[in-house]
């Protein structure tokens, strides 16, 4: 019988630790597992297409209040700054020489009329003269064109008293429309007068108000191509405007634009637009710089994507990582038209319920293998925190 040998603990340990080697090295290297990403399917919806155009406040009606008469200033009798009526006196001037050129005008009326009487007495007692041949024919006929020339003198007495008292009307001045009064440009004492017509202070009407803004005409036309390709644009006049005032907050009510030019602006190729506002708090001022957003075409049925999961080529092609039904990486080039809030509209190269890859681009490859999980955008508390939808903080 042959002895049996046996190896010391330390060799067998050694030997075994040298076969774990070999089969790991016959293996190959150990497997990373798949990188975790993000996903959110493509939308399909309908869209908005808003507009965010510069511009400025401008005073639905303005009036320049003139002298019409000539004279000396008595009074002012309104607040500079405050709002005013239709017809609310203004101004006082000087009514003396106004009233002495209407009596005046009213004297030769009267003497008018009497010239009128005496011409018509006359021509009465000669017409029982004529028929007994008492006088010539003639005499009649000059005692009936005097009563004509008479009567003429009577219309041009009466004009001549109608604009008497107009000019002296007009010695006090009123304001023609409603709104905000501005600074006096003249002070009592001061000589005014009709044949410069002296400015005297300047009305503006604030509510409603206008705002006037401009879009390049190579919008205008995009957004008509854009209505022959199954985009709803909208009308004018039924289109919501709001308006971002300089501060950038939002100005509260909102306003309706009333119409476009039908002319392009050919220095600068512009379109200008009119939208009108409430302004019954006197918030907007004319010559104030906003912005309006209006929605100026409807796109139903398209696809969208946010634009964090677009990236763009040295040509400036969009393209997106999505995730297959096997859970492999593939790369889509895709093209996009308007920008809607953080989205993108896309035209072409991508499917409505496509899973796009929101976070973890960097860790995906085409053709790689990743594990999907649902993007959850992150909400705003209370607190200004932002948290995802589910709860918890990332």
């Amino acid at each position: 019988m042959r002895p049996i040998h046996f190896l010391p603990l330390t060799s067998l340990l050694l030997l075994t630790t040298a076969c774990k080697k070999k089969d790991a090295a016959a293996a190959g290297p150990p497997q990373m597992p798949p990188a975790a990403v993000t996903v959110l399917p493509a939308a399909k919806e309908t869209v908005q297409i808003t507009r965010t155009l510069p511009g400025r406040i401008d005073a639905v009606r303005t009036a320049e209040v003139r002298a019409r008469v000539s004279g000396i200033l008595l009074e002012k009798t309104f607040k500079e700054g405050g709002e005013v009526k239709a017809g609310d006196i203004l101004f006082k001037i000087d009514p003396a020489p106004l009233e002495a050129v209407k009596e005046n005008a009213n004297a030769a009326y009267v003497r008018a009329e009497a010239a009128r009487h005496q011409a018509e007495t006359q021509l009465n007692r000669y017409k029982t003269l004529v028929g007994t041949n008492a006088i010539s024919k003639q005499q009649y006929d000059d005692a009936d064109s005097a009563v004509n020339v008479a009567n003429a003198e009577i219309k041009a007495a009466a004009a001549t008293l109608k604009t008497a008292q107009l000019r002296l009307d007009y010695s006090t001045v009123t304001a023609p429309i409603s709104g905000r009064v501005g600074r006096a440009q003249v002070t009592e004492g001061a000589l005014v007068g009709e044949d410069d017509a002296t400015l005297m202070v300047t009305i503006q009407q604030l509510d409603p108000i206008y705002f006037d803004f401009t879009q390049s005409s190579t919008d205008m036309i995009a957004l008509r191509r854009s209505a022959q390709s199954g985009v709803t644009q909208a009308a004018p006049e039924a289109v919501q405007a709001k308006l971002i005032l300089e501060d950038g907050s939002e100005y509260g009510p909102g306003g309706k634009i009333l119409f476009s030019e039908a002319s392009v602006d050919p220095t600068t190729g512009m379109v200008t637009l009119r939208a009108e506002f409430p302004n019954p708090d006197r918030i907007l001022l004319p010559g104030m710089f906003a912005r309006i957003k209006v929605v100026q075409a409807v796109k139903e049925n398209v696809v969208t994507v946010p634009q964090r999961a677009v990236t763009r080529t040295a040509t400036g092609m969009g393209s997106v990582m999505v995730v297959d039904d096997s859970n492999h990486v593939q790369l889509k080039m895709i093209e996009t038209q308007d920008a809607i809030g953080d989205k993108w509209v896309v035209s072409s190269g991508l499917n409505a319920g496509e899973k796009v890859i929101i976070e973890g681009l960097l860790k995906a490859r085409p053709g790689a293998q990743v594990a999907p999980e649902p993007y959850l955008p992150a909400v705003k508390t209370a607190t200004g925190q932002a948290t995802p939808k589910d709860g918890k903080k990332g």
